[in-house]
């Protein structure tokens, strides 16, 4: 795997720590053989995929983006004046970077911007447009799976603390066990001194939840079935998309929406020269999201060794901006 700045974009240099293709499809493999079955998120952000999710954030129903611009329009000020001058800004799933302006243009001459995500294609775009924005601003990106450890670029400019971004509500769509190890990577990248800025979506009514996860138009349709095209792509398979549907909804015990692809008929499908056999009605679940109390995520954040500091939110307490830092040893 490639430690060193791995392709040039105009002025744009990539640290490329995209995980072994032979690790990806293990994964593929293992959760279509689990029961119930399951295919890992990450795979949602192809360069299809990263622009169905943006044409998700515009939607009506999809609340959570539209509530957090608005706490980032109204709070960036107070989240720059917590972290202080000087800051490499790391952002955990960069996608198109849309908030990140807000934040960037409120931090006091940053040392650097680092987006992270796993999509190379959408990664790069992204870094060349936020270039021609910030034309002062090293922009440094890295290609890889977040949810792991991985290495940071050298700024040009050393910074005065890490401070690292993970908005909306991406948290959410781990178990708890594998969000909490997510937020030790993020201590682990913010290091000493460091602190993060993370949405995380709250508790509410179940309708608006199903409403969001099921839009109208059906755009978050297509983006969960776009997974299955990418298997088929990427992993010599042979899924019919026809042959599934959309579903997503709530788990009230577990307080979370479960987003499904339902097979409409038995068959078989090969993925890499194995079978795995679908009864009518079987499903994939494809992605979790959860939500919060604030008590419980100040839990979860204590356990992975931040404490949090400030927590915004909105009129309606929907949603929530948090700031983080990481812990003192005592």
């Amino acid at each position: 795997m490639s430690t060193m700045p791995a392709r040039q974009f105009d002025s744009i240099k990539l640290l490329d720590h995209r995980p072994e293709a032979a690790d990806v499809r293990a994964e593929v493999l293992g959760g279509l053989g689990s029961q119930p079955k399951r295919l890992p998120p990450k795979l949602f952000y192809d360069d299809n995929g990263s622009k169905l999710f943006e044409k998700i954030t515009r939607l009506p129903e999809y609340y959570l983006t539209r509530i957090e611009v608005g706490i980032m329009t109204k709070h960036a000020g107070e989240m720059a004046s917590l972290t202080g001058p000087h800051a490499s800004l790391i952002e955990f799933g960069s996608g198109s970077s849309f908030k990140t302006r807000t934040l960037l243009d409120h931090l006091e001459e940053p040392a650097a911007y680092v987006p992270v995500d796993i999509s190379k294609d959408h990664l790069l775009t992204t870094a060349e447009k936020l270039a021609t924005e910030y034309p002062d601003l090293e922009i440094l990106p890295v290609c890889a799976d977040f949810t792991k450890t991985f290495g940071l670029p050298d700024p040009g400019t050393a910074p005065a603390r890490n401070l690292v971004y993970f908005p909306g509500s991406t948290i959410g769509n781990l178990e708890t066990d594998d969000a909490i190890s997510l937020l030790g990577v993020m201590a682990e990248i913010a290091n000493v001194d460091g602190a993060a800025i993370i949405g995380v979506d709250l508790i509410k009514d179940p309708r608006i939840l199903e409403k969001a996860y099921n839009d109208e138009s059906g755009v978050t349709a297509e983006f969960n079935l776009n997974l299955l095209s990418r298997i088929n792509r990427e992993f010599d398979a042979n899924f019919n998309p026809a042959l599934f549907e959309h579903q997503a909804v709530f788990d009230d015990g577990a307080r979370r929406i479960e987003m499904r692809l339902v097979s409409c008929q038995e068959q078989t499908v090969t993925v890499d020269g194995e079978a795995f056999y679908f009864a009518d009605g079987e499903f994939i679940v494809t992605e979790y999201s959860h939500k919060y109390s604030a008590n419980e995520f100040r839990s979860m954040a204590g356990k992975a060794g931040f404490d949090v500091v400030r927590l915004w939110t909105d009129p309606d307490q929907l949603f929530s901006v948090q700031y983080l830092e990481v812990a003192v040893e005592s």
